[in-house]
């Protein structure tokens, strides 16, 4: 079966289930998933534009590798023979 013929034949169900619903629940219904279609696209393009991108901070290189340098943990321990 068709990608295509199988979305149709689900938004047919949803239809047909939808048929009992009066206007004011219809209009309701279309209201919902239009701003959930519209809050989907603008979290698609605001993710797009987050993939990419410095690391943005106020602090210095080296103030950064001090940092991640001073936050090393050594706790090996060497067993002998």
């Amino acid at each position: 079966m068709n990608p295509l013929e199988y979305n149709s034949k689900i938004i047919d169900g949803y239809l047909s289930l939808l048929d009992n619903l009066s206007q004011s629940n219809k209009l309701d219904l279309i209201a919902k998933l239009t701003a959930s279609v519209n809050a989907d696209l603008s979290t698609k393009k605001s993710s797009f534009s987050e993939a990419y991108g410095a690391f943005e901070s106020s602090k210095s290189a080296e103030e950064i590798i001090d940092e991640i340098r001073a936050s090393r943990v050594f706790n090996r321990q060497i067993e002998s023979f």
